[in-house]
């Protein structure tokens, strides 16, 4: 991994809210809001990959495409290279979105089936004119395919003529086209198999070891994955982070319950420590966006919860080392 410590942000996002409204009846009435995020606040420095984990709906995702300003925060903002992207034109977002890409989880629907290999990975050096010529493009393209791990010579392929690991390089071709300083993995290795797995993982690593410039935000639920290749790795559950620590830190210092409870429920391929390790089982249902509890998000669920955590929200505070933790009892 490459050093980050000291380095200025190139991404904070800052209390961070996106509640989508509800609406029901003839006269779409407003009933409420899915609050998908809560008052998110983290940064990524240049050359760090930060990991953000959690269950299915707790509002990663979100995270990922209020950076890239697909949506528009309900409050708080998002800093990218030190301007706010709320302040930012529409007609000035296509400078934004150069150096700014992402990398979808499902490798089988986010290439056209249209268009050939080529002409996917190059579209972005035709949107943002990086080349002069005919020829500048194709010895570009073929550059990002070598980049990639994918032949230069199949470039004249069709997406139905790779596989799922070749596709989701392709993907990675074209986040890379607009020389970016950050791109969004979102959950980019669920649809592949192991080994493909491991090899869109290293590929990520060399990538960010050749250019110590360049930034990932790794969405995932894959815990393993995430303590693979992230700097530091951020704890999300229902729409806010309830710790946020070095990797190293917080998978061998875990404080908050829920992490404490997702890392329980993590493989280990050792048969002797997974036979005898504790599992943390949660109860209960994750509550609704819609309607969530009240004081702690989490405390209805929580095997450490007392009074005070249906009461008061708990504060993301420093705990020491770096290590921030959403919670009362710790």
């Amino acid at each position: 991994m490459t050093e980050t410590a000291g380095r200025k942000n190139l991404v904070d996002v800052v209390g961070l809210k996106m509640y989508f409204p509800v609406r029901r009846g003839l006269l779409k009435r407003k009933i409420g809001d899915v609050k998908a995020l809560d008052d998110v606040t983290i940064s990524i420095k240049p050359g760090e990959t930060l990991g953000l984990v959690g269950e299915s709906g707790c509002g990663k995702t979100t995270v990922g495409r209020s950076i890239l300003r697909i949506y528009k925060p309900t409050d708080g903002y998002v800093a990218f290279e030190g301007e706010k992207m709320s302040d930012v034109k529409e007609s000035e977002l296509k400078r934004f979105r150069r150096r700014m890409s992402i990398v979808f989880q499902d490798p089988y629907s986010s290439l056209d089936p249209r268009k050939n290999a080529g002409s996917i990975v190059g579209e972005p050096l035709l949107i943002h004119k990086l080349v002069d010529n005919k020829h500048a493009y194709d010895e570009r393209v073929k550059e990002l395919f070598v980049m990639s791990g994918l032949s230069s010579d199949m470039t004249d392929r069709f997406p139905h003529e790779f596989s799922g690991g070749q596709r989701q390089r392709l993907s990675v071709a074209r986040a890379l086209a607009g020389d970016p300083s950050l791109i969004i993995c979102d959950e980019p290795i669920s649809a592949l198999d192991v080994s493909m797995q491991a090899q869109i993982l290293n590929l990520l690593q060399r990538l960010q070891e050749e250019n110590n410039k360049l930034s990932y935000l790794f969405i995932s639920h894959d815990l393993l994955a995430v303590q693979y290749i992230s700097h530091r790795v951020a704890v999300m559950y229902l729409g806010k982070v309830v710790e946020l620590s070095g990797a190293e830190e917080l998978y061998s210092n875990t404080l908050h319950p829920y992490s404490k409870a997702l890392l329980s429920a993590q493989p280990v391929p050792d048969p002797v420590v997974e036979k005898t390790r504790a599992r943390i089982i949660l109860t209960g249902d994750v509550p609704t966006p819609l309607n969530p509890p009240a004081g702690c998000s989490f405390h209805p669920r929580c095997f450490m919860a007392k009074k005070e955590c249906s009461e008061a929200t708990p504060a993301l505070r420093d705990v020491g080392n770096g290590h921030f933790c959403a919670c009362h009892c710790v």
